[in-house]
């Protein structure tokens, strides 16, 4: 059976965002339910989003979601990559205000069904959350992109950004009671890249030609994709990319320099979170540039 997934995403910051996307829907055992943004600029995301659903001729659900984060600064009130849109056709009105009760609805309505892939802020989950306390349980799962340093979380005191851009609702995410509760870190993820010259040569199947667009952007100030975001989004099909180990990840809110750090404690009594600790990089991009025929 397919999984049916539901993507939280910032799509137009980072680039790995779109080329996650573009991931779930090339995977052929993926149901994508629908997709969610969140931080600066939901709308414009949303956008982005619909350009390449519409590339992949895949009618997906899109809602905008929350724009600023619970309780902390604004950290990225702009979606720089949207400004490729006009290459691209996409729809361009959404239901507004609706997205933590669409992503509730969905939930309920297939419960431990759903695969929810966070891959931004927390924002959207927090609200979930709280609206709706009962919603973790009826997840089947949840894989976010989230933390670093998680494995010795004192050698390198930094905070990852999707933490850092709203800690206060990461860290209700990381209480929830979800069943199965995993995070891929930088620490894992930083393995994974592609300088932008090969990202030129190998990104020619249809469904990537959005995605190198929105990348033009991007290159203006990187000369690689780090591939944060699929690498998390690929675990949910392939369970031997990455090895997983059992802990409990708290999040930092006290040190406002801190706030969002991630606290990891292995194993323990009471171990309720799955952190990705290694991976295997052949292996993930085998596994995602098998889905891009380059004449698709």
């Amino acid at each position: 059976m397919k999984r049916k997934v539901l993507l939280d995403t910032d799509i137009g910051s980072d680039i790995d965002d779109a080329v996650c996307l573009a991931y779930l829907l090339a995977q052929g055992d993926c149901d994508l339910m629908g997709v969610t943004t969140v931080s600066g600029q939901p709308e414009k995301r949303a956008m982005m989003a619909s350009a390449m659903c519409t590339v992949a001729q895949k009618n997906v659900p899109i809602f905008p979601g929350t724009e600023s984060p619970m309780a902390s600064q604004q950290r990225q009130p702009e979606a720089p990559q949207a400004g490729k849109l006009a290459n691209w056709d996409h729809e361009t009105s959404f239901p507004k205000g609706a997205a933590i009760e669409f992503m509730r609805q969905t939930i309920r309505n297939s419960p431990h069904e759903i695969d929810l892939v966070a891959i931004g802020p927390m924002t959207n989950l927090g609200l979930l959350f709280s609206v709706d306390p009962e919603i973790p349980v009826l997840l089947r799962s949840l894989t976010l992109m989230l933390g670093r340093s998680i494995e010795f979380p004192n050698a390198t005191r930094m905070v990852e950004w999707n933490a850092m851009c709203d800690p206060h609702a990461a860290a209700i995410v990381y209480r929830a009671p979800i069943p199965v509760h995993r995070s891929v870190g930088l620490d894992v993820t930083m393995k994974v890249t592609m300088g932008a010259r090969d990202v030129q040569e190998r990104f020619r199947s249809r469904l990537l030609r959005p995605v190198l667009d929105f990348a033009q952007v991007w290159f203006e100030h990187a000369d690689r994709i780090v591939f944060h975001d699929p690498l998390a989004a690929t675990t949910l099909f392939d369970n031997t990319i990455c090895t997983f180990k059992r802990g409990t990840v708290e999040i930092e809110l006290d040190s406002p320099k801190l706030a969002g750090m991630t606290l990891w404690t292995p194993e323990g009594d009471d171990p309720r979170h799955e952190v990705a600790t290694s991976v295997h990089p052949d292996r993930f991009f085998e596994h995602y540039l098998s889905l891009f025929p380059a004449e698709s």
